[in-house]
């Protein structure tokens, strides 16, 4: 029984001296916070923001609950120009610090970012927040006015934009159909004139055939015997014979004649059966 209690006793002890080295280790690591954060300072001051920026990461390391680093890098990263990597070091001074004037602040710097940005809804609503934590702050005021009317009139552009991409739109398919409607009546042309084409050469044809047949019967027309003549058969000529001329030539025919009926007449003989009587 004594025995556990001493042991208790040794835990707790022990316990003691551990919580005690974790505060003094977080007072250290405190004090290391805010000399880097005076530090950071200097060089912000001197519009060094990029040396500044490294100096406030450090201080955040050392305490990640340090609000005034936290605000301060944003404010560091604003003056870079670096809008987007502000925002989240603003918002995280505007949850966490209990202070309304703090918190108006942050509001403020935040809707600044977004201004940068072009990002009017965001900065119109940061700067109200701001408003309500401090309704005093004529800047603040003055710059939601200027958020207000900026996202107005990007309103209204988009809106005009629409109604522009609409007409477009609406340009192009009236287009499209009338491109549509032209090339189905070029194409009805171009059949119209295909069609007319076929018609002209048959028409030609026709033509052509009929011609043939007319060429064809005028022929025959004017020369009737000429197919039954034949084509190679010399037409005879009309001579200019004297009368001299004339009987030599009847009396070559006669002499002619003469001997081919003599010829003729051998023939026969030769040709006749000659009757013998037999001795009996």
């Amino acid at each position: 029984m004594k025995t556990n209690y001493s042991f208790l006793l040794l835990l707790m002890f022990f316990t003691s001296i551990l919580n005690a080295q974790e505060v003094k280790d977080s007072i250290a690591l405190k004090r290391e916070a805010r000399s880097l954060l005076r530090d950071g300072n200097e060089l912000y001051q001197q519009e060094k923001y990029t040396d500044a920026s490294v100096l406030f990461k450090k201080a955040l390391e050392k305490n990640a609950t340090y609000k005034k680093a936290s605000y301060n890098l944003g404010n560091a990263f604003y003056q870079q120009k670096n809008f987007k990597e502000a925002v989240p070091q603003f918002e995280i001074s505007a949850k966490d610090s209990e202070d309304k004037f703090t918190k108006a602040e942050a509001f403020h710097n935040i809707g600044n970012a977004a201004m940068e940005q072009k990002q009017y809804q965001q900065a119109v609503d940061a700067y109200k927040n701001s408003l309500r934590n401090n309704p005093n702050d004529d800047e603040t005021r003055y710059n939601l006015a200027v958020a207000k009317e900026l996202l107005k009139k990007e309103k209204e552009k988009e809106k005009k934009d629409k109604k522009d991409d609409k007409k477009d739109d609406k340009k192009k398919d009236n287009k499209d159909k009338k491109d549509n409607k032209d090339k189905k009546g070029d194409k009805e042309k171009e059949d119209d004139k295909g069609d007319k084409k076929k018609d002209e050469k048959k028409d030609d044809k026709n033509k052509d055939k009929k011609d043939g047949d007319k060429d064809k019967d005028q022929k025959d027309k004017k020369n009737p015997n000429d197919q039954k003549k034949n084509p190679q058969q010399p037409k005879p000529k009309k001579g200019n014979m004297t009368p001299q001329q004339i009987k030599q030539l009847l009396e070559s025919l006669n002499n002619e004649e003469k001997k081919t009926q003599k010829k003729m007449n051998v023939k026969k003989a030769k040709g006749k059966k000659v009757k013998q009587e037999k001795d009996w």
